[in-house]
């Protein structure tokens, strides 16, 4: 299963930006969807995370009321929307996704998936 992200670029603090990340490739249903950011020099950490039936979210405690993560899943795509951005928001954000799929032979297997990365530049 792959994953596209789409949305990232360059905004001035207090500014906002929408991602997107689309999962494509055979038959598949996908449970937890989440966005990972890694600044330079510092490690990956989960900025937000979703359920299946979007019943269940977390954020990173830094992000709190200015992000919103969602999910369309007859589109099978995540957003982020990122309100009131800071300098310090600045990293790659990455998609990851896990679920099922039907394998080559047609068999259940599991799958967790990374999109390759966008990059968001808050600058001050």
């Amino acid at each position: 299963v792959q994953l596209v992200e789409s949305g990232g670029g360059l905004v001035q603090a207090g500014g906002s930006l929408r991602l997107s990340c689309a999962a494509s490739g055979g038959t598949f249903s996908v449970n937890t969807m989440g966005w990972y950011r890694q600044a330079p020099g510092k490690q990956s950490e989960l900025v937000a995370d979703i359920t299946k039936g979007g019943g269940s979210t977390y954020y990173l405690d830094s992000v709190k009321g200015r992000f919103t993560i969602s999910r369309d899943n007859a589109k099978n795509t995540m957003y982020l929307q990122m309100n009131s951005l800071k300098p310090e928001d600045t990293a790659v954000y990455y998609c990851n996704a896990d679920g099922v799929r039907v394998g080559p032979r047609g068999e259940i297997e599991a799958f967790a998936s990374w999109g390759q990365g966008t990059q968001v530049t808050v600058s001050s």
